[in-house]
């Protein structure tokens, strides 16, 4: 999203807290077949490793965004925006906040799961350079349908040598 876009709209990221929740579980609601419920917001928010954030406009939150932070990589768990503020950058505006984050010698790459039959998200996912890199059958608890991990990997700069990684042992 272009900077005078962002300032049109005056969008702001920020945490997730508390009292968001009753616009979060709205956007949930509207985004998913199989919604998250209160309680499992809480749940991952408890976790030391699982963060939100928000997008809101005029105080209003548009989109919402749950992630863990694992020692090589992050990991997308639920991720939406508000049915009216689709296709407006919001969401590529917020996963590239999240690749931001990453680092070449700590936390080098982005993974998520999308639904086989969303294919909406696979294109948003891709047009950000995301790839599929597996299937995982009968990923989901609510359906027998599979989902497709996808991958972001932080690009090697052309001037730097590729990070060396430690070896466990």
């Amino acid at each position: 999203m272009a900077t005078s876009e962002r300032q049109r709209l005056q969008l702001h990221v920020r945490w997730m807290i508390r009292r968001d929740m009753p616009e979060v579980l709205d956007i949930e609601g509207e985004a998913f077949e199989f919604p998250w419920s209160d309680g499992d917001f809480t749940r991952c928010m408890r976790q030391r490793n699982c963060i939100g954030m928000v997008a809101e406009i005029a105080d209003s939150v548009v989109a919402f965004m749950m992630y863990e932070l694992h020692r090589s990589r992050l990991h997308v768990l639920n991720f939406a925006v508000r049915r009216t503020h689709r296709r407006l950058g919001i969401g590529g505006l917020m996963m590239g906040k999240l690749a931001a984050k990453l680092t070449p010698d700590r936390r080098s790459r982005i993974v998520l799961e999308v639904r086989e039959r969303n294919l909406p998200a696979q294109l948003f996912f891709r047009s950000l350079g995301y790839r599929a890199v597996s299937v995982l059958k009968d990923f989901y608890q609510d359906t027998t349908e599979d989902a497709y991990l996808m991958e972001y990997v932080l690009p090697v700069a052309s001037n730097e040598e590729p990070a060396t990684r430690r070896l466990a042992g």
